[in-house]
């Protein structure tokens, strides 16, 4: 005959475990994020590679000394994931000096000061690009950006530029969207090829770590509204609604910035409407702002009323004990 303490185990929540760690997703994130940065160094060269480096390094290093880590150096694995995914969102002319800021930036502000990881509430990396664009936006922003030298690895990415496409509609339309979808156009590292990007979120939607109600709600709602208002300078409205899909930092932001799970709602309706919230106000900002790409302020907006989604969406509880009041 069995004790009750051989066949019950009672410890604290959660009591439904998985067995994915930090580390195995963080991982994951890396390996999804190879493609684009792969693209992003044979398109702009040693710049590329040597802003990813850096970026990386420096979230790495001021975690370490933020957490006061000797040992495991690394940690969890996710400075590494800001530290590139910021680079991501940065042209490849910027001083070198300005990927370090933002990574220390994201990682300190965007992620410590709120408790670490779990507990920010604004995703990272997009923390420290918004710090870079309102402190020194003159390289982060423009009518000027480097063109892509596909495999000149060693070429000055400074020399040749143009305006992107986002800024330009003129630009636009001397690029196909077959070119802008391989990422053969001006812009930041991470964004110019959806391709890259799109197995990225392949790979994460097989390993289960992202949902696709977010970033199905993002690029639907950028495509109808581009379809609609865009104005059909595209060729016709229906290529002028795929061309803000394709273009800037929709699909980069739709896969691996709004899909954050420490920052996005937690029901499967509040992700939705997250999705939806991002595509909207991206769309407001290209369309009447004064910022050609909006990627970035739509999702930490959306960062900013995840609690109230939530709220909203939640399930009620039936049953259980009620407090009165005293």
């Amino acid at each position: 005959m069995f004790e009750i303490s051989e066949k019950l185990v009672v410890s604290s929540s959660p009591h439904i475990r998985s067995s994915d760690s930090v580390q195995s997703i963080m991982f994951d994130v890396m390996v999804a994020l190879f493609p684009a940065a792969l693209m992003a160094v044979l398109l702009f060269g040693y710049r590329a590679l040597l802003i990813m480096v850096l970026s990386v390094t420096a979230a790495i290093v001021v975690e370490a000394i933020w957490l006061r880590k000797r040992d495991n150096f690394l940690g969890d694995g996710s400075a590494a994931v800001t530290g590139l995914l910021l680079a991501l969102t940065l042209p490849p002319t910027i001083p070198w000096w300005t990927a370090v800021v933002g990574s220390v930036s994201a990682i300190i502000i965007g992620k410590q000061v709120f408790g670490g990881i779990g507990y920010n509430i604004f995703n990272p990396a997009l923390v420290g690009r918004a710090i870079l664009v309102v402190s020194w936006g003159g390289y982060m922003a423009g009518d000027v950006w480097a063109l892509p030298q596909p495999f000149a690895f060693t070429a000055d990415v400074s020399a040749v530029t143009g305006a992107t496409v986002l800024a330009a509609p003129q630009e636009a339309l001397a690029h196909s969207l077959p070119e802008i979808f391989i990422g053969n156009i001006g812009g930041s590292l991470g964004e110019t090829s959806a391709l890259a990007l799109l197995i990225g979120g392949i790979w994460l939607i097989y390993r289960g770590h992202i949902d696709f109600r977010i970033p199905g709600g993002f690029i639907g709602t950028v495509f109808v509204l581009g379809t609609i208002f865009g104005g059909g300078f595209y060729e016709n409205y229906l290529l002028t609604g795929l061309f803000h899909v394709l273009a800037g930092g929709v699909m980069i932001g739709a896969i691996f910035m709004a899909t954050d799970m420490v920052t996005t709602p937690v029901t499967p309706q509040g992700r939705i409407i997250f999705g939806i919230g991002c595509g909207l106000i991206t769309m407001l900002i290209r369309l009447w702002g004064t910022y050609p790409e909006g990627v970035s302020f739509a999702i930490l907006l959306m960062n900013a009323v995840t609690p109230i989604i939530d709220n909203f969406t939640t399930p009620r509880q039936f049953g259980g004990e009620v407090r009165k009041s005293a």
